[in-house]
């Protein structure tokens, strides 16, 4: 420990590109076992979002009434290198997603020489919650905003003599960035934990600003999900509560601050 905190710059540099390179190897290969697998994702997990049967639609139809009959929704592919072009797109962000915890593992493992030892020892287990939050909000992402986008815009018409001819990489693109990036929306509540340790955040101005908040995730719902009530609340209601538990983390870093 010692001898990470007297390491020079260029030893620091060198020991993150390591880290780097690493992180790298493990995506790429998850990447290689996700493009050898290439027919059975497409068709089980991209493919099944159009289909009735998918099992978020059964459950609106349970719960809230809103049944699926039919997705009107045809996809081809237009361009020569198409399809394998998203299939390498699909594979590396899917590599990404799946070394998410060695790469945070990575990360953090630079980042931690350079904190105190209380300090080092209130973020204990960080990787696991990180990764627990950022998987939930893969599959939040995947079965909630992802097929209510899909069942939407693919019922959607102008009138009933055009139908919906997407192209697959419109439609994969759309999924993979609502799910990643959904994703990456869960890590609010690590998000403010950094931000209230570097001192930016405050439990304070995270309540004063409540309101503020609550009408931009409203924003951010509806930008989103389709543009009906139900899609939106269903979405903004886990937001707004990781950002309340991310008030309870600021006033947790707030208070051991003042013991120091």
């Amino acid at each position: 420990m010692e001898e990470e905190k007297n390491m020079s710059f260029l030893d620091h540099l060198e020991e993150l590109r390591w880290r780097l390179v690493r992180s790298s190897v493990a995506i790429v290969l998850f990447a290689v076992v996700i493009f050898i697998f290439r027919e059975w994702i497409m068709e089980n997990i991209f493919l099944t979002l159009k289909s009735t049967s998918f099992p978020t639609y059964a459950l609106l139809c349970d719960w809230f009434g809103i049944c699926v009959s039919e997705i009107s929704l045809n996809v081809q592919n237009i361009n020569m290198s198409g399809q394998f072009s998203l299939t390498l797109m699909i594979s590396i962000v899917g590599g990404i997603v799946c070394a998410f915890p060695y790469i945070f593992w990575e990360m953090w493992g630079f980042v931690k020489p350079g904190l105190r030892q209380n300090e080092a020892k209130m973020v204990s287990g960080i990787t696991f919650f990180v990764s627990l939050l950022f998987f939930f909000g893969i599959l939040f992402g995947y079965y909630i905003i992802a097929p209510l986008t899909v069942q939407f815009f693919g019922n959607w018409k102008l009138s009933e003599d055009i139908s919906n001819n997407i192209t697959i990489a419109s439609f994969l693109t759309t999924i993979v960035s609502t799910v990643f990036y959904t994703g990456l929306l869960f890590l609010l509540p690590v998000v403010i934990y950094v931000f209230s340790k570097l001192g930016i955040m405050t439990p304070a101005f995270l309540r004063k600003y409540r309101r503020h908040a609550i009408v931009l995730v409203l924003i951010l719902a509806a930008i989103i999900t389709p543009p009906d009530f139900i899609s939106q609340i269903i979405v903004a209601v886990p937001i707004l509560i990781l950002y309340e538990v991310g008030i309870l983390i600021s006033a947790r870093v707030e208070k051991n601050r003042t013991k120091l």
